[in-house]
């Protein structure tokens, strides 16, 4: 498999096939709500879409970066996340770099979110796919978060197999600027296990595949069989 690793700003051109990754928080959090029950997830372009989607659709659960916000219910924490039911709700998640990426490359092929947590089955469902020519979206600093970049090298290297042993890719993620960040709670709402649930490798069984559905880039898990690396909707 041919691939590239790329920050938004060097998308010069629309991918074939895109993987966007953001660990520390917006893929992460993506996870977690589909853990909870979420139905599907709409990527806003801005917090003021975000607050036209929730006024449109109130059952809706808006989420977004930084401190609680009046119109939003949620923020981008994993910790605060998991006790949080979403039987079969629809969230709208905005963040500041996770949800741009994907947004960045909603005119490819094919498009993926993901953090530690999926990386398994995102390369499970690259091989079942067949890709052979595969762009990682490193969204964070511009492409230069090292959490994102070594999350996006492992999956890479785990669709080959070359890359069996997460152990030094979760090192140099748990070493990272947003890790420091985390950990002395310089980042606004965050939970204090928050960094510990972003550097959980392989803790939920799908892959996350972003499609556009009318004019709404939308967020689905798609389950990844781990026996065959099949994958079943």
């Amino acid at each position: 498999m041919d691939s590239r690793f790329l920050g938004i700003p060097e998308l010069t051109e629309t991918p074939s096939v895109a993987v966007v990754v953001d660990v520390m928080r917006a893929c992460t959090v993506a996870a977690w709500a589909f853990a909870r029950g979420a139905e599907k997830i709409v990527l806003a372009e801005s917090l003021d879409d975000a607050l036209a989607l929730k006024a449109r659709r109130p059952e809706w659960v808006a989420l977004k970066d930084g401190a609680p916000a009046p119109g939003f219910d949620a923020v981008n924490s994993p910790g605060l996340l998991r006790s949080t039911y979403l039987g079969g709700r629809t969230v709208i998640q905005k963040t500041t770099a996770g949800t741009v990426g994907a947004l960045a490359v909603k005119e490819a092929s094919l498009v993926l979110c993901a953090g530690f947590v999926v990386a398994e089955a995102t390369a499970g469902f690259l091989r079942q796919r067949g890709c052979e020519d595969v762009t990682f979206v490193v969204t964070g600093e511009d492409g230069r978060a090292e959490e994102d970049l070594a999350c996006a090298q492992y999956i890479a290297g785990r669709v080959t197999g070359a890359a069996a042993d997460a152990t030094a890719f979760v090192r140099r993620a748990a070493e990272s600027r947003a890790a420091t960040e985390l950990t002395e709670g310089v980042r606004e709402g965050a939970h204090r296990d928050d960094l510990a649930l972003c550097l959980e490798v392989d803790r939920f069984p799908f892959a996350m595949v972003a499609t556009l559905e009318y004019s709404l880039m939308v967020l689905r898990p798609r389950g990844v069989s781990a026996s065959t690396g099949g994958t079943s909707a």
